[in-house]
Formats: structure tokens, C-alpha cells, sequence
């Protein structure tokens, strides 16, 4: 394991050779240096941990060093000494860049467990820059394609990265809600916290409020110990609940309190929590039709609508489709091993023609099935499955007579994963087979394929 390294600067023999014979002691690699011109080329050269910085050199002081060292790397830590400690010395050192200011005589074992926090942290700090430099390449980019509407979208979503109000996003089923409630939060002042998301559809009012606000042990039957909320979980970070428009009535007040007052009661329990969240809602519903059936308050809608985004349908943004695909081609491709599979231009004009009503997922399943039953790396138009109850320029056909029974239980299988849109676990379940069987025949209709 490499040793933390530590530029000492001193033009003091024998108080250098003390604090040198120390940190060795202690397991750290020690450069020497007795003057600013010389410290600054074993800086560079040397690559310090951190550095420790006598006040007075025979060209100059610390602060005048200070500054030339935080230019060639700010995030090492700088410690100054001096024998002459004052309170607007170490002001100054510390608006100059120094992390920590010590009088002489120093007392070692004290500089020893400085260097230690100060090394600890600046670790800390690397890791999380390294996080959060890991979750940007992760986050997928909700705002690919051209279109008005999509680079509107992204317009109105960078403005607010540093809100704190409830942001309210609403679209049709598949266009990417959850994909850019995670792209707010990975970009926005909360980043380094938690993100917690919940569909909230077809929960009934029991589960779904002890996912949200958790419940106290004997709440209910069932409940055998405490369980803490999304609401805990996330606290000083996000919640992002889907389909908030299916929030049972009995709860939507509940969530109406949080928002307002910063605390809630779990099921069960006596007493007010506080917590701190920034709430992120979605709905492909329409809450004013809701709110006019008596089934979504108006007050609660009114709270998380101040700032409303709107997803357009994939229909709406045609000329986007193209190179979304091959974007959502490039991700998914590693999953098969097909990295390299491309689209044909015949097959984006087939894309760009369906109405895709399942939207972006629809498209990524579309995909992921293409690439399934396919053994070539271009995928062509007869490549491309879509729904059974909708139109596109190609795809599948019926099943004719000169079939087989093998070829007829090909297409068979197919158009029940394109009416699953490529789901394979309802596919087989609608088959009547284990999904581990409809696997083995996937893979054997694709050996047994050599074009499409």
C-alpha cells in the first residue's frame, strides 16, 4: 500500500529533521525543501499529500507561497507554521488556502493526528468527486433528439436544478418520467443524498401509506417490528412517486402535511417526525379530471403543480426517433453481446412510421427483441415486431398456411412478446410454459434462423 507523502518546508535544520524522523516513524514518505523557489518545483515534482509550510523562508513567506501552490493543485492541504501565532496571521494564512495554521514548539503527536483528518477528508472528498463523476456517466440522458419540444423540456428542466418547490412531471405512460425525475436529482443541489422512488399505481391505501411514512411495530397484523418510510429514507434527498394521481384519498392529506409542515406520523406511531425532502411527482393522468370526480384533492394538486414539466408522446417528436434508437441500440446491444448492431436506414423510416403508443419503452422493447431473435448486426425491417393492435410500415405478418408447426409456434411466440412488449415473464405466462423454457426456444429459433 503506497504511503501518504508530506513536503515539509522549514529552513530550520534541526526543527525539519525532527518532524522528518517523526512522520517516517509514522509511516509517511517525507520531501524536504528550505526555501518558496524550492518548495514549488517539489511540489510539482514530488506530488505531495499535503504540505506543512513554515511561515518565514529566505525568500519570501507563506503567503506568499500559499497561492503559487494552490495554482499548481487546490486540493492539497496546506498547513503553516509560525512562532509568532496570531489571530490575523492565521486569517490571513487560511483566506491564502492553508487548511490548518500551528505555533511553534509544535507539539508532534497533535500535528500527527491533524494530518491524519486532514488526509481522511481529502479522501473523502476525492471519493465523493469520483461518485459523483460515476453517477453522471450512469445517468441516462432523458433529452436526446432534436425536436422543439424535447430541447424545451430540457430548457425549463435546467432552470430547475436548485428548486426546492414539488416538481410536478406529467406525460404518457413510457416516455421517460422516471429516466428525468433521476436526471433533476443526480444534477440538482441534492445529488449527494438519496434518491427514493415509488409507483404509487393500483397500491391500495394500507401498503401504500406504510411505504411512504413506514409504521410503528402492532400497527397492524403484520407489522412485527418498526419499519421506517421512503419518507426517512430519503431524508435531505428526493422522492420521486410515480403515478402520484392513484394516491389513495385517505392519504393524499397525509402527503399534503409533509409537504407543508415537514413532518409526518408513521402508521401507528404517537408522535411527529420531521424530515427533509425534495418531492418529485408524475403522473399520465389528468389530475383536473380527477379532481372534478372528487378522486385528487385540489389543494394537494395545487401544492406540487407551482412548477409543471411536460413529457411529449414519442408520436409528437418523430424526427427524434432515429437517434434515440440507436442510442437505446447502443445500450442495450452489450446486454446480448452485440455491441456492434446498428440499425438500417430502411428500419429507422419503419420506426419513425409506427405510433408507438407504449413511447420510449415501447421502443427499447422493440429493440431488445430485435436483437433476440436476430443473428445479423444490422437489423433490417422484417427485424422490427410491434404490437398485433397497431400499424406500422412492415414487421410481422399473419401466419399462412405453408407454415410448420414449428415455424407456426415461432410466430406464435413472437407476437405474444410483441403484445408483452418484449416482456418475457408475462409472455410465458400468457404461453402457459416456465419462462426458463421460453428462453430455450427464443435462443433455438435464433440458431435455427440464418436471414430474416
Amino acid at each position: 500500500m503506497p504511503r501518504n507523502k508530506i513536503l515539509l518546508i522549514d529552513d530550520d535544520e534541526g526543527i525539519s529533521f525532527g518532524m522528518r524522523d517523526f512522520l517516517e516513524t509514522h509511516g509517511f514518505e517525507v520531501a524536504e525543501a528550505n526555501c518558496c523557489a524550492q518548495a514549488q518545483e517539489l511540489f510539482q515534482s514530488f506530488h505531495p499529500d499535503a504540505a506543512i509550510i513554515d511561515y518565514k523562508l529566505p525568500d519570501g513567506t507563506a503567503l506568499d507561497l500559499l497561492p503559487r501552490l494552490k495554482a499548481i493543485d487546490a486540493g492539497i492541504p496546506l498547513v503553516v507554521l509560525t512562532g509568532h501565532g496570531s489571530i490575523d496571521l492565521a486569517v490571513r494564512a487560511i483566506k491564502e488556502g492553508a487548511e490548518q495554521f500551528f505555533t511553534k514548539p509544535i507539539e508532534l503527536p497533535a500535528l500527527l493526528i491533524m494530518l491524519q483528518r486532514l488526509l481522511e477528508n481529502q479522501r473523502n472528498r476525492q471519493k465523493q468527486l469520483v461518485d459523483k463523476s460515476l453517477r453522471a456517466r450512469q445517468t441516462i440522458n432523458p433529452f436526446i433528439g432534436t425536436s422543439a419540444a424535447i430541447r424545451e423540456l430540457e430548457r425549463q428542466s435546467g432552470r430547475l436544478l436548485t428548486t426546492e418547490s414539488p416538481l410536478l412531471i406529467q406525460g404518457p405512460t413510457g416516455t421517460g418520467k422516471g429516466v428525468l425525475a433521476n436526471w433533476l436529482h443526480q444534477n440538482g443541489s441534492r445529488a449527494d443524498e438519496a434518491f427514493v422512488d415509488l409507483s404509487c399505481a393500483a397500491l391500495p391505501q394500507e401498503l401504500l401509506e406504510t411505504e411512504i411514512f413506514g409504521h410503528e411495530k402492532g400497527a397492524f397484523t403484520g407489522a412485527v417490528k418498526d419499519k421506517p418510510g421512503l419518507f426517512e429514507i430519503a431524508h435531505r434527498g428526493t422522492v420521486f412517486l410515480d403515478e402520484i394521481g392513484d394516491v389513495h384519498p385517505q392519504v393524499q392529506p397525509k402527503l399534503l402535511k409533509v409537504l407543508e409542515e415537514k413532518k409526518f406520523r408513521r402508521l401507528g406511531g404517537v408522535r411527529d417526525r420531521l424530515v427533509d425532502i425534495h418531492l418529485i411527482a408524475a403522473t399520465s393522468q389528468d389530475l383536473k379530471l380527477l379532481m372534478q370526480e372528487k378522486k385528487f384533492r385540489s389543494d394537494l394538486y395545487f401544492r406540487i403543480s407551482t412548477i409543471p414539466l411536460n413529457v411529449p408522446a414519442l408520436r409528437d417528436r418523430a424526427e427524434d426517433i432515429p437517434m434515440l434508437a440507436r442510442h437505446l441500440l447502443e445500450r442495450i446491444a452489450h446486454d446480448p453481446g452485440r455491441s456492434n448492431a446498428t440499425l438500417s436506414p430502411e428500419a429507422e423510416r419503419m420506426l419513425q412510421s409506427y405510433s408507438w403508443p407504449g413511447n420510449i419503452r415501447e421502443l427499447r422493447n422493440v429493440l431488445e427483441r430485435a436483437l433476440l431473435l436476430t443473428d445479423h448486426l444490422t437489423l433490417l425491417p422484417g427485424d422490427l415486431y410491434f404490437d398485433s393492435n397497431s400499424q406500422a410500415g412492415g414487421g410481422a405478418a399473419l401466419p399462412g398456411s405453408h407454415m410448420t408447426l414449428l415455424e407456426l409456434e415461432q410466430w406464435y411466440i413472437e407476437q405474444t412478446l410483441g403484445e408483452e412488449q418484449g416482456n418475457v415473464e408475462q409472455a410465458a405466462l400468457r404461453l402457459g410454459i416456465p419462462r426458463s423454457s421460453l428462453y430455450q426456444k427464443i435462443k433455438k429459433f435464433q440458431s435455427a434462423t440464418t436471414t430474416v
